[in-house]
């Protein structure tokens, strides 16, 4: 029995089941490096995990870019990229199909071909999404060099196989299914912005601005309740942080922080409501906890509320130019003597309450919208396992 045989696919559209099977082809086969260079029109771009092909100035800020740009190569529209450089959960780097209407430039060090119809463009940038698949891909035909450096040329990148359709129509059948469902996610992921941006705009107008002693923004029945009253951190918490003890089982109690030990039951557990303000080393955002759990040395967190409400602090920690407060100058770092003596203003507790009120019914639909894009992501993910034949032994 041959292979072609022995391959079993859930998932084909009805007008192609009759059709051939995937058969196994060379990248090399489907993908053409055209060598193009800059013209020195182009704009130069990045190739982001979560962004795809993207202008490097809106992706990181600025320009990385040499100041001579004639070697960069050129990008047209549905061309595949190879990123050869390690990020995040893509240690062998990242495969992105370009969905700019527009030529562009990118590093001479990325591998950029044409693929044989913009649909298997469509197709591999779907199915290289997975880490697993791309650290599948990739890990036998890739050494890594000194300082965890990527080492292989594009001919080496193209060697290998995979299981693809030979068939135009179905290969833009399912590039357009694909499509359909990224332009979903993406208006979900746009919904899940605005939220985040209104939630941003709220923060700032419920709360006093620095230099200021009442909020832009305040709900009528507080209008005439006067001044928020100015208290240091020290008079409205209490800061406690772990301390370091090895090899204990936390059970079902989950562990805050990084690089650093769970904490011994009869020394230093706190059950309620805390908002984590911050570790050395790093200035973080503040995080909402409730219940039992264990700290590490290096993350502190607020406990023994006194005259406010937990979560109104959480909110008000999201106000706050954590940097501004930096002791060490290099390294971020905070201290709890240095946090006790920041001042705010705080309202009276039923103001706080509204102010709260009002922000968890937003955080409550940004977590529905993220819950909706997950859902959407892994029916995607679902759909790709199936589409992809696999080798039955």
């Amino acid at each position: 029995m041959n292979k072609e045989n022995k391959i079993s696919q859930k998932y084909r559209f009805p007008k192609f089941r009759n059709e051939p099977a995937w058969t196994e082809r060379k990248l090399s086969d489907v993908l053409n490096e055209h060598g193009l260079k800059s013209s020195g029109s182009e704009e130069v771009f990045s190739v982001s995990v979560h962004k795809g092909v993207i202008n490097q100035i809106e992706h990181l800020g600025r320009s990385f870019s040499a100041s001579n740009t004639d070697n960069y190569k050129r990008v047209l529209h549905g061309d595949v990229i190879y990123t050869k450089s390690p990020t995040g959960n893509f240690p062998l780097g990242i495969i992105k199909q370009s969905k700019v209407n527009f030529p562009v430039i990118v590093s001479p060090l990325y591998g950029v071909f044409t693929p044989e119809t913009y649909g298997l463009g469509y197709i591999l940038d779907a199915y290289f999404e997975s880490p697993s698949n791309v650290h599948n891909y990739l890990s036998s035909i890739i050494q890594k060099g000194a300082k965890n450096t990527i080492n292989i040329n594009n001919t080496t990148f193209l060697s290998k196989s995979l299981f693809l359709p030979k068939n135009k129509d179905e290969q833009q059948k399912i590039a357009s299914c694909l499509s359909s469902l990224d332009e979903l996610i993406n208006a979900q992921t746009q919904k899940l912005d605005a939220l985040k941006d209104h939630k941003k705009g709220l923060l700032q107008k419920l709360f006093p601005a620095e230099g200021e002693i009442a909020p832009k923004l305040r709900f009528k029945e507080f209008e005439n309740d006067g001044k928020w009253e100015k208290r240091s951190f020290n008079s409205l918490f209490e800061i406690g942080n772990g301390k370091d003890y090895k090899h204990l089982d936390k059970g079902e109690i989950p562990v805050y922080g990084s690089g650093g030990y769970m904490l011994s039951v009869n020394d230093y557990l706190y059950v309620g409501e805390s908002a984590c303000i911050g570790r050395k080393g790093t200035i973080d955002k503040p995080m909402f906890l409730t219940g039992k759990f264990w700290t590490v040395d290096t993350l502190f967190y607020t406990h023994s509320f006194k005259d406010c409400i937990p979560k109104f602090i959480y909110y008000i920690f999201h106000n706050i130019d954590w940097v501004k407060h930096n002791e060490a100058g290099g390294v971020p770092s905070l201290s709890k003597t240095n946090i006790y003596k920041i001042e705010v203003f705080v309202p009276k507790p039923k103001e706080q309450q509204k102010i709260t009120s009002c922000l968890s019914s937003l955080d409550d639909q940004i977590a529905v919208q993220v819950q909706k894009i997950e859902v959407l992501k892994e029916h995607k993910k679902g759909l790709m396992q199936g589409l992809f034949p696999v080798i039955n032994e």
